[in-house]
């Protein structure tokens, strides 16, 4: 939701998602071609700048949509960083003691992997807060994307939205009679809610097979695609904004 709400908030909001699209592939493009650790860092750099003060994303919201994938990003490095120690029976080996040992001598590696990892989602975040998904489903059917995969977007999109509502709804209606004054009645108050809302979950899933199965179980999802009729001006800037970072990508290998 919070990215949703970035993505319709944001200065780029009536750029075409092909031409932000073109500028994330470059950026990862760029990210791994790059070697040195610098290079990688300034990417990474460029395209945060990009999204926060290019297209106005609240900085607060990038940080918080970034913060699970950098947690993750930092544990698998310390993972990468610190690796077990095996002991040979009768041998005295250093470092063999069967306990975990810190391996200095991968940290270039290491730190040269999480700026890849890092400029890679800084390029993935700008195209994700900047575009709604209503415009990537729209692109990624004009990229011949299988309307499967596309429909089942759609309904988790809708889906979202609606079971977001009907929660908010029941919260605001328990509220109303102290539902939640008290611990015991907040607890209380949360499982009769989760269970009205698995019920709801099943009922509408029920729904759902029933329009398929009437309409035969074939036809994909349409909506009316938003019209962007700056897209081929948009497009030029992207690769020449693109043309930027691989330039910089591909002087760092000379």
């Amino acid at each position: 939701m919070r990215v949703e709400s970035a993505a319709y908030a944001c200065r780029w909001r009536g750029v075409a998602p092909s031409a932000k699209a073109l500028f994330a592939l470059a950026g990862v493009v760029s990210a791994w071609i790059a070697r040195s650790p610098a290079v990688l860092a300034a990417l990474a750099a460029l395209l945060v700048l990009a999204a926060v003060a290019g297209a106005r994303v609240p900085l607060r919201t990038y940080l918080a949509v970034a913060l699970p994938p950098l947690g993750f990003l930092l544990l698998s490095c310390l993972t990468m960083l610190v690796t077990p120690g095996v002991a040979a029976p009768g041998v005295a080996t250093p470092g063999a003691d069967g306990g975990w040992h810190w391996t200095a001598a991968l940290l270039p590696v290491v730190t040269r992997t999480a700026l890849r990892a890092l400029a890679v989602l800084a390029a993935l975040l700008g195209l994700v807060l900047s575009t709604p998904l209503p415009d990537l489903i729209g692109l990624l059917r004009r990229l011949r994307t299988p309307e499967l995969l596309l429909d089942l977007m759609v309904l988790c999109y809708r889906m979202l939205f609606v079971f977001r509502q009907a929660w908010d709804e029941g919260v605001t209606a328990q509220r109303a009679r102290l539902g939640y004054r008290s611990w015991r009645h907040a607890w209380r108050s949360m499982g009769l809610l989760i269970g009205q809302m698995a019920v709801q979950v099943w009922q509408r899933t029920a729904a759902l097979q029933t329009a398929a199965e009437a309409r035969a179980l074939q036809g994909s999802l349409r909506f009316l695609p938003a019209v962007f009729p700056q897209a081929p001006r948009q497009n030029a800037y992207a690769v020449l904004a693109g043309s930027v970072l691989l330039a910089l990508a591909v002087g760092d290998r000379l």
